[in-house]
């Protein structure tokens, strides 16, 4: 398209060149005469500048079209009449349409739902209405079948009175009448024997939910009543005769065998179908009865339950406690998982008594079952080494047990938590736990003196009391263990152990000489001087404390360590605090469980067992625990199981609640103080201690304005799974002595994620610093870059009021904004109108010259006041 001058444009908008021009230098185009030429670009950024200023940026969601169109009709009379036709569209944006679409289908969907629920409820209803009709049909029948044997066995006993009072005068045609009786039982016999096998045939018609079958009292009682009468033997008098009831072969009666046989097969029958009762009196003999009161049973309720599970444990049927939670306002289906709290109450409203099971009753079952009792014997003691970086803490164990840790180390800096124990001189055995003394590793560090009885603080003699010999100090004090200061570099010459002493007092660590109970031990890790001193004090301290411990109990204590090994598997560093354990054993840690492959010392020997007081790795579990879970040796592998899998769904309810509790302060966070940047990070490392550390001095720099969201977090290298999470994420992958694999790799260099692999924990820490120092918001500086004096005030016919100015202090620029002083107090604040030289318009006027200036959309200027020009300097802002 064809570009037009700043002055067609403005004919064109209908807007004044000055007006239209003033406009475009706000939206940051360079025009300033009506004779440059305007662009599409440019008209474009003109329009999304002004629809940002009006606050209507938004696209609209609806467009309607109207078109007129005249036509000439002939009448009859050859008359052409104008005639005008009118179309109206309207055009609806497509989100619009598709979001009222799924809320029409969401509705439907419900309404579909909630339809199938009702019929589901009439079904079952229904269901229990045709059962009823059945059964009371069953029990007529039975009444009746009851009602004719019970005439039959009176008709019998009539007869066996008459045949006795008629038995002096028996003849001929009593003879024919006893037969014909015989006879008729018979022909009953078989009736009563086809009944039998069309009820079986037939069984009484049994709930589909529970398959729970029923049968009416009434009939099953009389059911027994016939079945006793039927069974009942019928005698007569001594001797070889005849009578009413059948007849007898050498004592025996043989008139009611069938009947017999007969019932003990149906008996048979009912048990072979599964309890099945046939109806009509016919299968007689059973043992149940119906309870005549209602039975209350003690119903165990856990923190969630299904309603078909709570309807099993009270045995009722679901659709029964459906019932009773809809009449309770609550609408449950059968698969429906409820709480606690409304199950209990279902279960009273249902008659029954609720029992509550606790959260961690699986749990303390288990725990409940070990037995750490038997002879105590006295245990080594578990000594924690801490103080300050590059004070001496590993070469002073080096020294102990000679071998050197800080060599294999990154820098010379040790970053993991090492375990091992030493035998002394004296025989005696003592456990070191080498903590890291970087600040990095407090959490680390606070792990350590929980889990040990004393603590060596390590304080060197030239450098004195620093932050994180401080922080040592507090953890020891924290954990309630005695401290024991070893007073390293004594055979420097700037060495002052009298400072360390002043320094430490104003922490309330005061030497023995001092009056104190903490024992001041000079030492020197590079000579060896004054070593056996601070083991007789280490082992002085572990005698005051009377440490013990029951070797034949079964292991107990802490996890010290765990990394992923790509050939053995998860590998876990533990301590064992009581009892012994052994390989083979099923042990409990944390929220992993597994039998003990393999014990490895801290020299990499294997070996069978490991008593109190001795750190050990284990092989065998199904996961890395947390550096510092508890572990135990349990009995049965089956219950180990069970209470990990439990722990593990408290862990994961417990993070989705923090996870969510997390994502609505963060929504009610911005609406107070605005959007809250955030730098994404996924974190992998080679044990589970560093990964808690970097975690932990990573929110240590976090602020109001900038947080650290780690998004992901674990041992092992980096795999395809976290380079999909880090581009799906915006996260950072932050690699700390691991690598990324081929897959990782092939994913990262495609897709550009930023990767960066690190061995030494400070360049980590500084590099998240950078790029959270990015994140914040810039700040702005007002410098004042001009001032005028107005000395008269002036009025134009065109420009409204004008006030001459002189300016007194460096220069007037026409495009910034001002400040209108009088007495020295801001009464407007504001943009120049017109900023001029004589006649004609200026940028900008310089010290010491005069002009015209008209403040825009203020009228109140008088002369003395000061017109105040300054500008706005932005300011990069860092952590």
């Amino acid at each position: 398209m064809a570009e037009n001058t700043v002055k067609e444009f403005a004919e064109a908008i209908g807007r004044p060149v000055d007006s239209l021009l003033d406009q475009m230098k706000k939206a940051g185009l360079d025009h300033k005469s009506e004779e440059q030429k305007v662009s599409e670009q440019d008209k474009h950024t003109l329009l999304e500048f002004l629809k940002r200023a009006s606050g209507s940026s938004d696209e609209p969601t609806r467009i309607t079209m109207t078109r007129k169109t005249t036509q000439k009709l002939k009448t009859d009379g050859r008359k052409s009449v104008n005639v005008e036709v009118r179309k109206k569209r309207t055009f609806v944006k497509r989100s619009d349409v598709e979001e009222q679409a799924d809320k029409a289908a969401e509705a439907e969907q419900e309404a579909v739902q909630k339809a199938a629920e009702a019929e589901a409820l009439q079904k079952a209803e229904a269901a229990a209405e045709e059962k009823r009709k059945i059964n009371e049909k069953a029990r007529r029948e039975a009444e009746e079948a009851a009602r004719i044997a019970l005439a039959e066995e009176e008709a019998q006993r009539k007869a066996k009175q008459e045949a006795k009072a008629a038995e002096p005068a028996l003849d001929a045609e009593a003879q024919k009448k006893a037969e014909a009786d015989k006879e008729r039982r018979k022909q009953d016999e078989k009736r009563r024997a086809e009944q039998a096998r069309k009820a079986r045939s037939n069984p009484v018609v049994t709930s589909v939910e529970d398959d729970t079958r029923e049968e009416p009292e009434e009939a099953l009682l009389k059911n027994t009543k016939v079945a006793a009468a039927d069974d009942k033997p019928k005698t007569s008098k001594p001797g070889n005769r005849k009578s009413a009831g059948g007849k007898k072969t050498g004592g025996k009666r043989e008139d009611n065998f069938d009947d017999r046989r007969l019932s003990r097969r149906g008996n048979k029958d009912e048990k072979r179908k599964g309890g099945r009762r046939a109806s009509g009196g016919a299968a007689r003999a059973h043992g149940f009865e119906k309870p005549t009161a209602p039975v209350t049973r003690d119903v165990l309720i856990p923190e969630s339950i299904s309603v078909a599970e709570l309807a099993d444990r009270m045995a009722v049927k679901g659709s029964e406690v459906i019932k009773v939670m809809f009449k309770m306002g609550a609408m449950a289906t059968i698969n429906q998982v409820i709480d606690q709290d409304t199950a209990a109450i279902v279960v009273e409203e249902m008659g029954h008594q609720p029992k509550l099971q606790k959260d961690n009753a699986i749990e303390t079952e288990v725990i409940d079952t070990i037995s750490y009792e038997g002879t105590e014997i006295t245990r080594a003691p578990v000594v924690t080494v801490m103080g300050h970086v590059d004070h001496g803490k590993t070469s002073l164990l080096d020294y102990i047990r000679r071998a050197s840790v800080a060599d294999a180390e990154a820098g010379g800096i040790t970053q993991h938590i090492g375990a091992y124990h030493v035998e002394t001189s004296a025989g005696n055995m003592v456990t070191f736990l080498d903590t890291p003394g970087h600040a990095a590793f407090t959490a680390m560090r606070a792990r350590g003196a929980k889990a040990t009885d004393v603590v060596i603080l390590v304080v060197a003699a030239d450098d004195g009391v620093m932050p994180q010999t401080i922080e040592a100090v507090q953890h020891s004090k924290a954990a309630g263990v005695p401290l024991v200061v070893a007073v390293n570099k004594i055979d420097k010459e700037t060495a002052d152990p009298e400072r360390i002493r002043n320094e430490l007092s104003q922490h309330e660590v005061i030497s023995e000489e001092w009056g104190g109970d903490t024992p001041f031990v000079h030492v020197s890790a590079k000579k060896g001087t004054g070593l056996e001193e601070l083991l007789e004090a280490v082992l002085l301290q572990s005698e005051m404390l009377e440490l013990t411990a029951v070797p034949e109990a079964p292991g107990k204590g802490v996890v010290v360590e765990s990394r992923l090994d790509r050939g053995r598997g998860p590998v876990a560093t533990v301590l064992v605090q009581n009892g012994t354990l052994r390989k083979g054993d099923i042990v409990l840690a944390g929220l992993n469980y597994g039998r003990v492959r393999a014990l490895i010392d801290e020299n990499g020997k294997q070996t069978e067992s490991a008593g109190p007081s001795i750190p050990v790795e284990i092989l065998g579990l199904d996961g890395t625990p947390e550096a510092g879970d508890e572990f135990m040796v349990v009995k049965d592998e089956k219950k180990a199981r069970e209470v990990a899998l439990f722990r593990q769904g408290k862990y994961r309810e417990v993070k989705l609640a923090r996870q969510q509790k997390a994502k609505l302060e963060n929504v009610f966070g911005h609406l107070e103080a605005g959007e809250v940047a955030s730098v994404n990070i996924i974190l992998k490392s080679d044990v589970r201690g560093t990964v808690e550390a970097i975690i932990s001095s990573l929110k240590d720099l976090e602020t109001d304005e900038v947080k650290v969201n780690v998004v992901s977090s674990g041992v092992g290298g980096i795999t395809e799974t976290d380079a999909n999470l880090a581009l799906a994420s915006d996260a950072i992958l932050l690699g700390f002595n691991v690598r990324a694999d081929a897959s990782a790799r092939a994913i990262i260099e495609r897709e550009e994620i930023d990767l960066r692999y690190y061995s030494v924990i400070y360049e980590l820490i500084d590099q998240v610093k950078q790029a959270m120092s990015g994140k914040l918001a810039p700040e702005y500086r007002e410098d004042i870059v001009g001032i005028a004096e107005v000395r008269e005030v002036f009025r134009s016919p065109k420009l409204g009021q004008v006030a001459g100015c002189m300016v007194v202090e460096g220069t007037v620029y026409r495009n910034k904004k001002i400040r209108v002083l009088r007495d020295n107090v801001v009464i407007y604040e504001g943009e120049l109108e017109s900023l001029r030289r004589f006649k004609d318009d200026a940028a900008e006027v310089r010290n010491g010259m005069e002009c015209g200036i008209g403040v825009k959309n203020y009228n109140d200027v008088k002369a003395g006041d000061k017109i105040e020009v300054f500008d706005k300097v932005r300011v990069e802002r860092s952590l």
